[in-house]
């Protein structure tokens, strides 16, 4: 569900120099819509609904940033893409960013030629088994088969824990989330592994969840964000600073309710006021109107609500907050300062 690093890196600079040559910002404008890559459906993350509108937690930052930019969070054109198709979408200039549970690493950022413009999810990568197995650690896996996405570092994270603990496992490749859903339930496979986020997103779509553990071990980083291409640093800061203002607007307590009141008018909080654009000239300085943050911030609310609304504890993924709460909350959320 994440990390491709087999993809070739002279290949995907050279598609890279020609695409952020264009300006993003400008074919964006342009061609009227936001071309944003998505999973190929995580419910709660990004998955279309029964109407075949696309909706989670990844969607809405695509929806912010095309507010943001468009004045219209609907212009969006979600594009599915698979471990392996992912990165190719986005350095051949198919899609203008990547928003889907993509992790961030030395190699993609630096010999992949892509730019993260941030975290929306601190996760890591675990193990789901049926309660039947009778299992309780991962270090008792010792033989059993494992569904696992292809084209990905999931690969050697997995290949990593089982030799440190001295146990062996036979791989079962899928290239889908679906895919691996589909080859768990039959027992084709003991075990799926992934982004402990994207198990308890499977999970919650299976008949009788209660009938699948996933274990406690958590065996890498995976911090998740969006990512753009190197060499276009303005549309990089706008899709940087877009996902920045949810961020920020939860910790200063600015909601979907508030923001209309707070946006009429200068109140007594600065920050407040640079954020949503009636004071200072943070949106000129994005070339974009002054009220940039406001139109991404009305499309689902501030970080915090999206996280609830999509993948919270009221929801059947059942999230905590754990490392995504805001860092004066213990968590590790935390946004450079609008001013």
């Amino acid at each position: 569900m994440k990390k491709s690093v087999f993809f070739g890196a002279a290949t995907v600079a050279a598609l890279v120099a020609g695409a952020a040559a264009a300006g993003t910002l400008d074919d964006v404008k342009e061609r009227g819509k936001l071309n944003c890559g998505v999973t190929t459906g995580l419910v709660g993350f990004a998955a279309p609904d029964a109407n075949g509108e696309w909706e989670g937690f990844d969607v809405a930052v695509c929806r912010a940033v095309a507010a943001a930019v468009l004045n219209d969070a609907s212009a969006v054109e979600f594009v599915p893409t698979t471990g392996k198709t992912r990165f190719t979408a986005l350095a051949s200039g198919e899609i203008d960013m990547l928003a889907r549970n993509t992790t961030w690493t030395f190699s993609r950022d630096v010999d992949l030629k892509f730019e993260f413009v941030g975290v929306n999810y601190y996760d890591g990568q675990g193990f789901m088994v049926p309660k039947e197995l009778g299992v309780s650690s991962a270090k008792e896996l010792d033989g059993a088969t494992v569904c696992i996405q292809t084209g990905t570092t999931t690969e050697l994270n997995l290949a990593d824990f089982f030799r440190s603990n001295n146990i062996s496992y036979e791989p079962v490749p899928i290239e889908t989330n679906a895919e691996a859903q589909q080859q768990y339930l039959a027992g084709a496979c003991d075990v799926y592994t992934t982004d402990a986020s994207g198990l308890a997103a499977t999970r919650a779509t299976f008949e009788d969840p209660s009938a699948h553990v996933v274990l406690p071990e958590i065996v890498s980083k995976e911090p998740l964000g969006p990512l753009v291409r190197h060499g276009d640093n303005e549309w990089g800061d706008i899709v940087r600073w877009t996902l920045n203002a949810l961020i920020t607007a939860e910790e200063l307590g600015v909601t979907s309710a508030n923001l209309g009141d707070l946006s009429a008018a200068a109140g007594g909080n600065p920050e407040v006021n640079r954020l949503l654009g009636t004071e200072g000239n943070l949106g000129e300085m994005l070339g974009l109107p002054a009220d940039w943050a406001v139109k991404a911030l009305a499309v689902s609310g501030n970080y915090g609500e999206i996280f609830e609304a999509n993948i919270g504890e009221s929801t059947p993924i059942g999230l905590a907050r754990g490392l995504n709460a805001q860092w004066t909350n213990g968590g590790l959320l935390y946004s450079p300062p609008f001013r």
